[in-house]
């Protein structure tokens, strides 16, 4: 099997939420397999320090790996994203991993907080695959993947926005996905289960809760970040050319929970 299929040499991606967690580990694996990444995340400071991290683990050419302080839920902030990439030389790869939550009892959220959800989860990316899709339709095989999450497949005692705004960006995945297939974009999503990050730290403290997680997990554990990016970067590899639409669960099997 050419090995050319499972490498990313000559591609660049941009990738959203870059500074921490799932997005840095995203970055962390697309530049080890040869793409050059744009990261993208609010706070400048935790991004570029990020950024410099990647950079001493991976010396290579000096833009192999680059950082733009932006906020996604900002339309002007979110086309000068875009443009950036264009000046970079285009994009061939899009990773949609921006997104927040705020876990509450339904009628106890605000309408700004909710509809802060939804601007964080969905609303950006939608804009964001629109932005991008001049620039990734210039070549023959591209890919966008939304990091989407199980709360948008089933009920994980979550807000509800959060999996409403999930369960939409899955279903996004599978309409660009028929509708972009002919401009050569591939549309793909993951759906991660608990996942040992910052934003999770707060809840896995809890060693009831850990208990109630780990009990409803067949593999018995947490995941790490590493394993989330692994699928992403999957599927943005020519090995994985002939797969559109699908939405990747990385969850230890929760999603297949039986007793």
């Amino acid at each position: 099997m050419p090995s050319s299929r499972w490498n990313l040499d000559g591609q660049r991606a941009l990738v959203t939420g870059a500074s921490a967690g799932i997005g840095l580990a995203i970055c962390r694996e697309l530049l080890g397999l040869g793409a050059q990444v744009l990261m993208v995340a609010r706070d400048g400071a935790l991004l570029e320090s990020a950024r410099a991290e990647l950079e001493d683990e991976f010396p290579g050419p000096e833009d192999a790996v680059l950082a733009l302080p932006a906020d996604v839920t900002d339309d002007e902030q979110r086309a000068e994203l875009i443009d950036w990439a264009n000046d970079q030389g285009g994009l061939h790869i899009l990773v949609n991993n921006a997104g927040g939550n705020l876990t509450r009892p339904t009628l106890d959220y605000g309408e700004d907080q909710w509809r802060t959800i939804f601007e964080t989860n969905l609303f950006s990316a939608f804009e964001l695959c629109r932005l991008a899709h001049p620039l990734l339709s210039k070549h023959a095989a591209s890919s966008i993947v939304n990091v989407g999450s199980v709360s948008g497949i089933t009920h994980v005692r979550s807000g509800a926005p959060y999996g409403m705004s999930k369960a939409a960006l899955h279903q996004m995945t599978r309409n660009l996905a028929v509708e972009w297939a002919d401009d050569g974009i591939r549309v793909n999503a993951v759906a991660p289960w608990y996942i040992r990050t910052r934003r999770t730290s707060g809840k896995l403290a809890d060693p009831d809760y850990l208990d109630d997680v780990l009990l409803r997990t067949p593999m018995g554990r947490i995941g790490e970040p590493e394993e989330v990016a692994s699928a992403v970067a999957f599927l943005c590899l020519p090995a994985s050319s002939y797969v559109t639409g699908e939405c990747i669960a990385v969850d230890g099997g929760f999603l297949r929970y039986g007793f």
